[in-house]
């Protein structure tokens, strides 16, 4: 009897447990943060933002940026993600807390999100 093992990462895929609380770096490759969480379309199954977790102490205080996902490039050498923000950008980019209640993620909220990064919003 074969033996199976669980598996959560392929040359092309990875579970979605694994990608929460990556590490996200800056091209100069300062760390940004990590992902908190991917929001993905229940329709097409692509990821649409990732949620990158920036400041505060073990995730209090911290605030979360909605990212474009096709912002994000897997870098297998720092074993993370890497965007081209520097942290003055991201200081500014739109955000809530852990405190609040999430944004709706409706058209308009993405259009902000999408616009503000300079990345066409490619949904209707």
């Amino acid at each position: 009897m074969a033996e199976t093992l669980a598996v959560e990462e392929t040359n092309r895929l990875i579970a979605s447990d694994r990608v929460e609380g990556t590490t996200v770096y800056n091209r100069a490759g300062e760390k940004l943060g990590s992902v908190k969480n991917f929001m993905v379309d229940k329709r097409s199954g692509k990821a649409d933002y990732a949620v990158l977790q920036f400041g505060g102490l073990f995730g209090l205080g911290s605030d979360h940026y909605p990212i474009p996902w096709d912002m994000l490039i897997y870098d297998t050498d720092l074993g993370g993600y890497v965007v081209d923000i520097d942290k003055s950008r991201l200081e500014n980019a739109p955000r809530y807390t852990a405190e609040h209640a999430e944004p709706a993620y409706d058209h308009v909220y993405g259009r902000q999100v999408y616009g503000y990064w300079g990345v066409p919003y490619p949904f209707i």
